[in-house]
């Protein structure tokens, strides 16, 4: 859980990106039916699975004397999908959707919206440091107690979602130079910012939250897309994504909490693209 593999999956999101647009830099289009369509709307569904950098999380309980962070906390994803989806409502599962335009053939716009589930690790010390109870405090915290035992100090989910939200723009580069009905290859490169809308879940020493959604921060996020259409109209997409995520007023039990960690992601959609004008 310690998410020894981030580094080398960040590096092979960003081989993804530098291979694909040298790729593009070398195939050219030559006709106007090859440069693509105007006007272009599309929507996607797809499924993703995560790995969090390690985070802070402090801890502000004004009524309770505590003024606190937990350093370096752990925390993973829970796909769902690897569990299966027939048996489940397609929404359960860490999912995402998609939905944008295309003003030009090479730039567009989009609505970014992640499904993404993080939920503290329970095999790992916690290592605290602040105040409790009006007092000073730096010792650690075994936390390796199953979800619910009274004695495990953090209990911390954003399980229903620590959901994304990116308003991108999108550029995208053609990958094949033929001429095709049935076939096209593009890479998208996006950028944009958004806000968090994560559901919080929390029992800290004892003391739980009510469990609610909330608007709870901002975030900014890259991502690199390869776009395989066929027949012109249905696309599947594999994508690898950079999420920086700043959230705070994170309620717990008489009081807040606050945090920020960075996400990398990798993604596959299904999705339908539908050309407005010609």
């Amino acid at each position: 859980m310690k998410n020894k593999g981030f580094k080398h999956l960040m590096l092979l999101s960003a081989l993804t990106l530098v291979l694909g647009s040298a790729f593009a830099q070398k195939k050219k289009r030559t006709t106007a039916e090859q440069v693509g369509r105007k006007g272009e709307f599309y929507i996607s569904w797809g499924y993703n699975k995560e790995w969090y950098t390690p985070s802070n999380i402090h801890i502000h309980q004004p009524s309770l004397g505590n003024d606190y962070k937990f350093i370096n906390v752990y925390a993973s994803d829970h796909p769902g999908w690897n569990e299966g989806i027939t048996n489940r409502a397609i929404s359960i599962p860490q999912y995402n959707y998609r939905i944008g335009y295309f003003f030009k053939d090479n730039w567009g716009v989009e609505i970014n919206f992640d499904h993404t589930k993080y939920i503290v690790a329970t095999e790992q010390l916690l290592h605290a440091k602040g105040t409790m109870d009006g007092k000073q405090v730096d010792a650690f915290y075994d936390n390796t107690k199953p979800y619910g035992t009274a004695s495990q100090p953090l209990t911390y989910f954003l399980n229903n979602g620590a959901n994304f939200l990116l308003f991108n723009l999108v550029h995208r580069k053609h990958l094949t130079s033929f001429k095709t009905d049935w076939f096209d290859a593009s890479l998208l490169l996006k950028g944009g910012v958004g806000m968090v809308v994560p559901h919080v879940e929390n029992t800290i020493f004892g003391k739980s939250n009510d469990p609610h959604f909330q608007v709870g921060g901002m975030d900014v996020g890259f991502e690199a897309a390869l776009r395989m259409t066929f027949a012109k109209y249905v696309y599947l997409e594999y994508c690898n994504k950079l999420v920086y995520a700043n959230y705070w007023g994170l309620k717990v039990a008489q009081g807040t909490a606050r945090q920020d960690f960075g996400c990398y992601e990798m993604i596959l959609n299904l999705g339908v693209s539908v050309p407005l004008r010609k």
